[in-house]
């Protein structure tokens, strides 16, 4: 028996990197998935290699959410685990170069998205047949813990929802509703859009060659790693485990390398 047969999951910002790693641990795992995001070629690509069901969907549509959570109702009767993983970076600056249509929309998505997607799934999960119960991950990073000097709005959101996570703990764990909530706190991880950066750089093998001995493994962490990750918290071998942080960076956020 596979550990989360017989479990529902939500995963936002699923159709690439991080989220489509944890599609496929989840489904691998036995739950069944339903994911989101805009690229609908790329969803499908998913969908394909794991037999999940993609929903089109921005996680900073409020107006949207309803449906979302019906189809999910509607198809598999209940929710047990969201993955709150729906984050970009794209415009962002240093406090000095920031726009303001850079700020409101990053955080709109990473901290605004995010709120939302935990306050749809705890109804959800209130309402599962057999009684209450859930698993809420959300994904933050180590940015979450230590500031990225040209990256203001993206550091300012890993922060928040890393609190945010903290306080949907203690709210579910004070209200009795058996539902568990984490934050994840990934290191630099070989995604597609850590390629991208790569490539655009003079020299792409050393840009890669840096990258990956920031971590004191020496190397970049792989997306399947963190994605194991959320299937253990999703799990009830995580029971205890709730308002955590837990760090995937390979030891860079443990002491400074070379010192």
């Amino acid at each position: 028996m596979a550990r989360l047969d017989g479990k529902v999951a939500l995963v936002t910002g699923g159709t690439a990197g991080i989220g489509a790693a944890a599609v496929r641990r989840l489904t691998d795992d036995g739950a069944k998935v339903i994911f989101t995001g805009s690229n609908a070629v790329a969803a499908e690509a998913v969908c394909q290699e794991t037999g999940a069901h993609f929903h089109a969907h921005d996680v900073t549509d409020e107006a949207a959410w309803p449906a979302l959570m019906q189809a999910i109702a509607d198809r598999f009767g209940r929710l047990d685990i969201a993955f709150a993983n729906a984050g970009i970076e794209t415009g962002d600056g240093s406090i000095e170069t920031i726009g303001m249509a850079a700020w409101n929309r990053i955080l709109s998505v990473n901290v605004t998205g995010t709120m939302l997607t935990c306050q749809h799934a705890i109804a959800a999960m209130k309402a599962n047949p057999g009684g209450p119960g859930g698993s809420i991950i959300i994904n933050s990073s180590i940015n979450g813990m230590m500031g990225l000097p040209a990256n203001i709005a993206y550091t300012t959101s890993k922060g928040a929802v890393r609190l945010l996570a903290k306080s949907v703990a203690v709210h579910c764990a004070r209200t009795k509703t058996n539902i568990r909530c984490n934050s994840i706190h990934p290191g630099i991880i070989d995604t597609p859009i850590i390629r991208r950066a790569v490539a655009d750089t003079p020299d792409p093998d050393a840009s890669l060659a840096y990258l990956g001995n920031i971590s004191p493994l020496g190397r970049l962490g792989q997306v399947e790693e963190v994605a194991a990750l959320v299937s253990f918290l999703a799990s009830a071998d995580a029971s205890l485990i709730n308002g955590a942080e837990l760090v995937a960076d390979g030891g860079t956020t443990a002491g400074l390398v070379g010192v």
